[in-house]
């Protein structure tokens, strides 16, 4: 009787544990089919996912819709975590040549990154990430060196422009905080129900030599809204859903 006890409340403890799938901001679900990086976003997963806004301003005055605006969509599988934006922008900028020179300050997209949910200090280590992909798919971000070095290797992408929409398709090899540059290291592989941190965002510079406005995913309270690059606790939530 003793072991049938032990056994209720081990089923009863387990479900305790199990993520309330409601209680995260990103519900992403696992593509059901093999999404091809070509900037154009057109699989049945990317018609199944929802546009998520990139509407928070950051940085810098405020923006009417002709400068910018900015959506997303998300999915995942056990090899990537995957990024479809939608950017309207007038202008796009890329006046620095060098991809570890002030490259927030051209036009690119960033992607927080936050493996297990932690939260916390990243600036100078890997608890969490923030890739800046530039205009021409350089991927930068600050090292424990405390120097930028270039991440191509975890994200593949690609943009196309029509106009003045631009339309970028990202894929994303998700490491852990114990990810070092001076050694091999291998990717998490995505399981269903992993949580991760995550937000977006954008760098927008018309005609300046520095960044005129940063557009995010996440609301972040206080006056310095610009912490993304060091704080994982302003990125929303986000929960990996298997494939129905």
């Amino acid at each position: 009787m003793k072991s049938i006890y032990i056994f209720v409340f081990m089923i009863g403890f387990s479900s305790c544990q199990s993520p309330n799938i409601h209680d995260y901001k990103y519900q992403i679900i696992q593509s059901s089919s093999t999404i091809s990086i070509d900037g154009i976003g057109n699989e049945d997963t990317w018609t199944k996912a929802k546009w998520l806004p990139i509407d928070q301003n950051w940085v810098g005055p405020d923006l009417s819709k002709e400068d910018f605006s900015g959506r997303f969509k998300l999915a995942w599988d056990q090899k990537f975590l995957y990024v479809l934006a939608e950017i309207v922008d007038d202008t796009l900028i890329d006046i620095h040549s060098d991809p570890l020179k002030a490259y927030w300050d051209d036009d690119c997209l960033e992607i927080f990154i936050d493996e297990d949910l932690s939260g916390g200090n990243h600036q100078y280590n890997h608890s969490a990430f923030a890739y800046h992909i530039g205009l021409d798919n350089n991927v930068a971000d600050i090292d424990t060196n405390q120097k930028p070095v270039l991440f191509n290797d975890h994200i593949e992408s690609k943009r196309i422009s029509s106009g003045n929409k631009h339309t970028w398709e990202v894929a994303i090899k998700i490491f852990n905080e114990d990810f070092s540059i001076s050694k091999r290291n291998t990717p998490t592989r995505l399981t269903a129900l992993k949580e991760m941190g995550f937000a977006i965002a954008y760098c927008d510079n018309d005609y300046s030599s520095t960044r005129e406005n940063f557009i995010g995913s996440e609301i972040v309270v206080g006056e310095d809204k610009n912490r993304g690059w060091i704080d994982a606790g302003i990125f929303g939530s986000l929960i990996l859903i298997p494939e129905k």
